[in-house]
C-alpha cells in the first residue's frame, strides 16, 4: 500500500503573533529539533513565536534583510523569484515541517527570493540571535541542522536531475507525488496549489502539455480530475512506479 514520504514584528506584516509555549508542533515535527531532551525543548518554546499570514501575504520579499528562521506549522508557502522582465518563477514549495530563511540568517545577507502564503499559513519563528545562541550551546541541534542543510542540497540536485533527465510525463508524476506526500490531503483529494501555468514552468514544459498528461493519467486510472484545480489520487502506487 502506498505510504507518504517523508526584531520588529510590525515590519513583517503580521496578522497575529503569540508565544509558542502551548503549541510544540513546530519543535516536534522539524528534523533539526527531533530527539531533543525536555530541557532543550522547553528552552525552544521560550524563544519560538507563532505568526499567522493570510493567503496572498508575503512572509518576506526578495532583498529584505533576514533576522529570523522560519518553520512552517500549517499551510503551504511558495518560494519564487521575479526575472528582469518581471516574470515570476516558482523555485520550490514549502509544507508543514519545512524550515526556511536559514541561508540569509547564517550569512547575514538579504533574502534571495520571495516567500508567499498560498493559503492561510501558520509559521513559527526564531530570532537570529536566539537561534545562533541555541546552536552554540547545543551540539546536537548544530549537527542536525547541518544534516538537514545537506539533505536540502541533495534534494535540489535530485530535482535538477529530474528536470534534465526525466521525460515530461515522469516529471509531472513526480511533482504530483510530492504535493500529495507533503500536503496530506483528506479523502485522497489533492488541490493544486498553483495554476497549471506555474506547474508547467516548474517542470519545464507548457500548460497544454500538463493538461494533456493529466488527462492521460486519468485515462490510465491513476487519478481523477475534479474541476480545474482538484485531483483525486486514485492509485499513487502506479504513479510512483511510473517515476
Amino acid at each position: 500500500m502506498y505510504k507518504s514520504f517523508s526584531s520588529s514584528r510590525e515590519s513583517w506584516g503580521i496578522m497575529s503573533c503569540e508565544t509558542h509555549r502551548n503549541q510544540p508542533s513546530c519543535v516536534l515535527r522539524v528534523p533539526i529539533f527531533k530527539n531533543l531532551d525536555m530541557d532543550t525543548i522547553e528552552k525552544l518554546h521560550e524563544i519560538i513565536q507563532k505568526k499567522t499570514y493570510k493567503k496572498g501575504d508575503f512572509i518576506f520579499r526578495e532583498g529584505d534583510r533576514s533576522e529570523t528562521l522560519f518553520v512552517v506549522s500549517d499551510g503551504m508557502i511558495k518560494i519564487s523569484k521575479i526575472s528582469e522582465k518581471g516574470k515570476e518563477h516558482s523555485i520550490r514549495f514549502l509544507f508543514p515541517g519545512d524550515f526556511f530563511g536559514q541561508f540569509a540568517l547564517l550569512q547575514d545577507k538579504t533574502h534571495y527570493a520571495n516567500a508567499e502564503a498560498l493559503e492561510d499559513v501558520v509559521v513559527c519563528t526564531i530570532h537570529k540571535n536566539d537561534f545562533k545562541e541555541m546552536l552554540a550551546k547545543n551540539p546536537q541541534i548544530t549537527y542536525q541542522f547541518l544534516v538537514e542543510l545537506t539533505n536540502r542540497l541533495r534534494e535540489t540536485d535530485e530535482w535538477v536531475s529530474n528536470i534534465s533527465l526525466l521525460e515530461v510525463e515522469r516529471r509531472l508524476a513526480k511533482l504530483l507525488l510530492i504535493f500529495y506526500e507533503r500536503s496530506y490531503p483528506s479523502n485522497q483529494i489533492l488541490e493544486l496549489p498553483v495554476a497549471k501555468k506555474e506547474l508547467a514552468a516548474l517542470i519545464g514544459t507548457t500548460p497544454e502539455t500538463v493538461s494533456r498528461k493529466l488527462s492521460h493519467f486519468e485515462s490510465l486510472g491513476f487519478i481523477q480530475l475534479i474541476g480545474r484545480t482538484k485531483i483525486r489520487m486514485i492509485d499513487p502506487n502506479r504513479l510512483e512506479k511510473l517515476v
